[in-house]
């Protein structure tokens, strides 16, 4: 599969079809939105949100939710917020989140069954970290998104003046809805 998608990009910058791409590294929307990597998404939320190449900047990870007030995610808004302008953030959830229900338990047998030890995994349970927490998920999207929104605006670090708020999306006809 990789090497149809390498032939695809070689075709692609060859044909400069990537010219109407360019533009710079400032969202010209100065917002940024948190959503999840749901393959749903990836067109949906955009063309639903009328947003173009260049208008926003774009976080995605497992749920669209923040665990850790000291991860990549938040990492990555205070950079958009301190360097690139960002002024609103939007956290938007989905319907029928694969990450809703997850079950931390489920997820530590398919890790041994593809092959991670079981000693690694009490290694890291005895270095005090609870991996099967931080693997189980939600139960609901909108109070997922809203501690989430929480945990952004709230945050030592981020601005009072930033403007957070939580949305859920329908995966079928992206309509928003805020919370």
């Amino acid at each position: 599969m990789t090497d149809e998608i390498r032939e695809h990009n070689k075709r692609f910058v060859e044909s400069k079809e990537y010219e109407r791409y360019i533009t710079d590294k400032y969202p010209k929307k100065k917002i940024a939105v948190v959503t999840c990597m749901d393959t749903r998404l990836v067109e949906l939320l955009p063309a639903a949100l009328g947003f173009r190449n260049g208008d926003v900047k774009m976080v995605k990870n497992a749920g669209a939710v923040i665990t850790d007030p000291f991860d990549s995610t938040v990492r990555s808004l205070l950079v958009a917020v301190y360097e690139l302008g960002v002024q609103e953030i939007m956290v938007i959830g989905h319907t029928t989140c694969g990450v809703q229900g997850m079950d931390g338990a489920e997820m530590l047998h398919l890790m041994k069954e593809r092959g991670v030890s079981e000693h690694d995994i009490e290694l890291i349970d005895r270095c005090g970290f609870d991996l099967e927490a931080w693997l189980t998920g939600f139960d609901d999207t909108d109070e997922a998104i809203l501690s989430t929104v929480g945990l952004i605006a709230d945050h030592p670090l981020m601005p009072a003046d930033v403007t957070v708020k939580g949305y859920v999306m329908d995966s079928v006809t992206g309509a928003l809805r805020e919370l």
